[in-house]
This record gives C-alpha cells, sequence and structure tokens, in this order.
C-alpha cells in the first residue's frame, strides 16, 4: 500500500467491496477489508497480525490490531501497539493509540494521537545465554 514491507504484504483474509459484516472479527495473519464492517476489529497482540483498509473500506467500531494500514474509514478508536500507516485518503474519528505512526498529507483524524510506551509494547524476551537474576543476597 505505502512503502510495504514484505511480512505486511500478506492477506489471508479478504473482504471485498460490495460485503457488509455486522459483528465483531477477531483474526489472526493479514485482513484486507474493502467492504463495510459494523463491529469491532480484533486481533491477538503478539501475533503480529496486519489489517489493512483500502479507500472504500470502512469499519464502525474500534480497532485493536497490532499493525494497521489504514486508507479508508474508522469510526472508532485504534490501537496498534507496533504500527500505524495512514494513507491520503484515512478517517479516523476516534483516538490513536500507535507504536510508531506514519501519515500521508491528507489524513484526517478527529482525536488524540497518543504514543504507546515502549513498556507496554512486546517486551523481547531474554536470551538463555544471558544469566538470569538471583534471589540470594549476599550478606
Amino acid at each position: 500500500m505505502f512503502g510495504r514491507d514484505p511480512k505486511s504484504a500478506r492477506i489471508d483474509i479478504l473482504i471485498g467491496k460490495s460485503a457488509s459484516i455486522q459483528g465483531d472479527i477477531d483474526f489472526s495473519g493479514g485482513l484486507h477489508l474493502d467492504g463495510r464492517v459494523t463491529g469491532h476489529v480484533r486481533a491477538e497482540e503478539s501475533s503480529g497480525s496486519t489489517l489493512s483498509v483500502s479507500e472504500g473500506g470502512c469499519i464502525e467500531g474500534s480497532v485493536q490490531v497490532p499493525n494497521v494500514m489504514l486508507n479508508g474509514t474508522v469510526k472508532g478508536d485504534i490501537r496498534a501497539r507496533e504500527r500505524v500507516v495512514l494513507g491520503a485518503c484515512a478517517k479516523v474519528q476516534g483516538n490513536v493509540y500507535y507504536g510508531v505512526i506514519e501519515s500521508a498529507i491528507g489524513a484526517e483524524i478527529a482525536g488524540k494521537l497518543v504514543p504507546v510506551e515502549p513498556s507496554q509494547r512486546a517486551a523481547p524476551e531474554a536470551s538463555p545465554s544471558e544469566p538470569k537474576p538471583s534471589a540470594k543476597k549476599a550478606l
């Protein structure tokens, strides 16, 4: 869509422009929306999942997906722990919580931009070779 990286190009689920869904969507992998969803769209935070919404796509509900590429409309809050990419036709009526954000000229946000603190993002796991802190205290 806009400077895609290879992992975000994956599409496992496609909702076409003539489709209209009423209800929540829980998914993993890649979801591309050309149609309309009235309900919440969610993916597990640890999944690395990506939601892409085309210019004609619309979501009336909150979005909680690690990576969001938006060129359509969201009427609700967006919570993207990793990355939000807003295209020139993107319209958000709600707050945007993001790890990293990229926006093209023309994108509209009627709400707050709220950065997610690094401590709230997924913490990298300690490698097995690192020593673990000892619970014993020397006297």
